[in-house]
């Protein structure tokens, strides 16, 4: 963790949303360590990847509100006082927001709005940092793709991810409410929803490495993809909150390096064993696949000096080390 990344976090009080959730919780212990009065907000519905033990190593230092996001009083409660909010709450599956794109719309864009509508009335000084999707940009035209690429979604998701993120550009323009959009890629490691299938594909693949079941790659395995470690993610967020350029503006993350999907399973293969097979898509999968991705980070790198520092290989060993340590709480 850099020094400026870490710089002027203590004694702020700081609101996460999402909190008991993957990346919610890593920063939420990040930030106790650094010395903020952290408060996490969480609705812990099922199967979205919230859990309590997330927040084990920090859970007598910090606050825990069970809350759902839709309830507009609760969050203007919840946002009084709050120095630095960090808006990590939603739904992230592709597959359940075409399904059920009610529940998507209201998890991920109603929420969205009652939080910066709870944070104009309540607490305007409030600065917020919102964690969007590369999803937004659906298949890309260019590669690597810069935030001027067009925003052309390929599932419900997509769709409603771009819509919170201008109700946070639109009250940062039009209110002053302090407000920066973090583009975020393939983000894994520890403390990542692995039990289920509902958040991305390197959740799954650790699982099955897990076990010891077969890997199935769809397609080729040739699909490149961008992989961000969870700690480099945190120094991000953090980076984005304490950098007063940032504010009304869109960045994308990413990495130095890209890998095809193969590369990171046989990456798996040599740490764990676990057989692999490429397989045909399926015609659901088939219709959202992107084909190739990584994104250009360099504006937000121009901004924070912000650099990944941790490689895909280092990331899935740290990662399985993790969960086999505690297989219980995640995926046993």
């Amino acid at each position: 963790m850099s020094e400026r990344s870490t710089a002027g976090f203590a004694g702020r009080r700081v609101l996460i949303t999402g909190g008991l959730g993957f990346i919610g919780s890593s920063l939420a212990i990040e930030l106790v360590r650094l010395g903020a009065h952290v408060t996490v907000l969480d609705s812990l519905l099922p199967e979205y990847g919230g859990n309590r033990f997330n927040v084990e190593p920090v859970r007598d230092r910090l606050d825990i509100n069970i809350c759902d996001m839709r309830d507009q009083h609760s969050l203007e409660i919840l946002v009084q006082g709050q120095d630095l909010i960090f808006h990590l709450a939603g739904q992230v599956s592709h597959g359940d927001s075409m399904r059920d794109p009610q529940l998507d719309l209201a998890v991920n864009c109603v929420s969205s709005m009652n939080l910066v509508e709870a944070c104009r009335r309540r607490n305007p000084g409030a600065r917020l940092v919102y964690t969007s999707t590369r999803q937004v940009y659906g298949v890309p035209q260019k590669l690597p793709v810069t935030e001027d690429h067009p925003a052309l979604p390929v599932d419900v998701n997509g769709i409603n991810k771009l819509a919170a993120e201008y109700y946070h550009l639109l009250y940062d323009r039009t209110y002053d409410l302090k407000s920066v959009v973090l583009r975020l890629t393939n983000t894994y490691g520890p403390r990542q929803q692995i039990r289920n299938n509902r958040q991305g594909f390197i959740g799954i693949f650790l699982r099955q490495a897990l076990k010891g079941e077969g890997i199935k790659i769809f397609g080729s395995g040739q699909q490149v993809r961008d992989f961000n470690y969870v700690d480099d993610v945190v120094q991000a967020l953090l980076l984005a909150a304490t950098t007063d350029a940032c504010f009304g503006k869109v960045y994308n993350l990413g990495a130095p390096v890209y890998h095809p999907v193969l590369e990171m399973v046989q990456m798996l293969h040599e740490l764990t064993g676990v057989p692999f097979e490429t397989v045909p898509f399926p015609d659901d999968r088939k219709l959202i696949d992107i084909g190739d991705y990584y994104g250009d980070y360099s504006r937000f790198a121009a901004a924070t000096q912000w650099q990944p520092t941790v490689g895909l290989r280092e990331g899935l060993a740290r990662s399985l080390d993790f969960f086999r340590t505690h297989s219980k709480e995640y995926w046993a």
